[in-house]
């Protein structure tokens, strides 16, 4: 190659260079770009707010009450006379509607996704997987008055040894929101099982293994991390559902780990106190925002343990 070719090609490279760049300014994209980046930051403000907000009224609060008086407390009774700002009794039944709704979710949950990403014909399939997205859908004032009338009745009739003295019970609710987050810990389980790659599939065949053995030491160790990711929404949304505890769990503040004892929630005291009548600037008033802030902080430490969990347990594939 002579030099007058080399510079020939270097001023084509030069030409087709400049070609790539556009001739005028593309206000379009940088509008786009605007827009975008302010609806990122709109977000990290409303989040910012929604903090500030839960920490000012936080603060007022524990201004007359004590931290650890609130922390380590057996007693909630905020309305009453003396008042009692113990929190466990609504913390422990806001666990207890978690520990009964994932010991329905997920059994039930898994089991359906692993249905859906390895047996399930594409017929069935293409049917079962929206009708389960819809399902997410449907309001909890439904699933909470099918829970009151329906389905504690039924576990009365199933168990008629247990002692059923109210119309509330933690367990039957705690059946209703586990049938609530069911959908979702399948869907989104689902896909993270089909995301696995099928030459792990094809491997753990060809080695002689049965599908039921492929499924549960091939596929779903693979997919923990969005199993996992699963379980966390599954948990979130348990934590913060309100409209089912309300209706089927009742609104005594309790420590009890019975099935049938009407409980409290963190989520159903401030359902009840904000639309109840309160005046703005008692303590009764600044305990929303002082539960609404323990939940919030609960709620963070357990989504920044399951994505440490997801880090560690994720599997890579190229």
């Amino acid at each position: 190659m002579t030099a007058h070719d080399i510079a020939a090609s270097g001023a084509g490279a030069g030409s087709l260079r400049r070609s790539l760049e556009a001739a005028s300014p593309r206000y379009g994209e940088r509008a786009i770009r605007a827009f975008l980046v302010g609806c990122a930051a709109f977000s990290v403000l409303v989040t910012i707010g929604i903090v500030l907000s839960l920490l000012f009224g936080a603060i007022d609060f524990f201004r007359a009450v004590p931290v650890l008086d609130f922390l380590t407390g057996t007693d909630w009774a905020p309305g009453f006379e003396p008042a009692a700002f113990g929190v466990l009794p609504i913390v422990v039944g806001t666990l207890n509607i978690v520990f009964w709704a994932l010991a329905v979710a997920v059994p039930v949950g898994l089991l359906s996704a692993i249905y859906l990403a390895e047996y399930a014909p594409a017929r069935v399939r293409r049917v079962v997987k929206p009708m389960l997205e819809v399902l997410e859908g449907i309001p909890t004032v439904a699933i909470g008055l099918w829970g009151l009338f329906f389905l504690r009745p039924l576990a009365e009739d199933l168990f008629p040894f247990l002692a059923w003295s109210t119309p509330h019970a933690v367990g039957v609710a705690g059946v209703a929101v586990g049938l609530l987050i069911v959908p979702l810990v399948a869907s989104v389980s689902d896909d993270a099982m089909r995301s696995v790659p099928g030459s792990l599939r094809e491997g753990a065949y060809a080695l002689g293994a049965s599908k039921l053995r492929v499924s549960l030491r091939v596929v779903l160790p693979a997919a923990v991390s969005g199993v996992v990711a699963s379980l966390v929404l599954g948990v979130s949304r348990a934590v913060g559902e309100t409209m089912v505890v309300l209706m089927v769990a009742g609104a005594r503040p309790q420590i009890s780990v019975d099935p049938t004892a009407s409980v409290q929630t963190v989520t159903g005291h401030i359902g009840t106190t904000a639309t109840g009548d309160i005046s703005t600037g008692t303590t009764d008033y600044y305990t929303i925002f002082a539960v609404g802030a323990l939940l919030f902080v609960l709620t963070l430490a357990m989504n920044m343990f399951a994505i440490r969990l997801v880090r560690r347990f994720r599997e890579v594939y190229e």
